[in-house]
């Protein structure tokens, strides 16, 4: 991971597209900080780095937004599109719904008050992949939901 990112950095320096090559040095340093951390990162390791710079991303363009900020909010959104090159194509709704389905039904759960057993459950078992934790939360508590 870190080889395609320094491949990457390159070919941005080269073509001289501003966004890209800050996203791709914020990204380098953020990896290379996890590896010094752990010693070695694997490519599990690297995806959570990248995952964990996506949230950020996305909680600076809701404050953004919030505090009417569109040319900040435009930047992290450029930068959000680079870091997502680097994550696997996520699940689809449907794919989500059924897994969210499947854990229910493997906790008994029928009534609210077992939605953060079930949140955690779909969130360990889809470890590793690109998921907002706020989707799975909301799709819990709507199956959950009486009525």
């Amino acid at each position: 991971m870190l080889e395609q990112v320094q491949a990457d950095l390159t070919a941005a320096m080269k073509s001289q597209e501003k966004i890209r090559l800050a996203s791709l040095r914020m990204l380098k340093s953020a990896l290379k900080n996890a590896q010094i951390e752990a010693g070695t990162l694997d490519d599990a390791a690297a995806m959570a780095v990248i995952m964990k710079l996506c949230k950020q991303r996305k909680e600076s363009i809701e404050v953004f937004e919030k505090n009417n900020r569109q040319e900040l909010a435009d930047q992290e959104k450029a930068e959000l599109a680079v870091l997502e090159e680097y994550l696997p194509k996520g699940l689809s709704d449907e794919e989500l719904g059924s897994i969210v389905d499947e854990v229910i039904a493997q906790l008994g759960a029928t009534d609210p008050k077992k939605q953060g057993p079930v949140v955690g459950a779909v969130m360990k078992k889809l470890a590793g992949k690109p998921v907002d934790g706020k989707k799975v939360n909301e799709l819990v508590r709507s199956r959950l939901s009486p009525g």
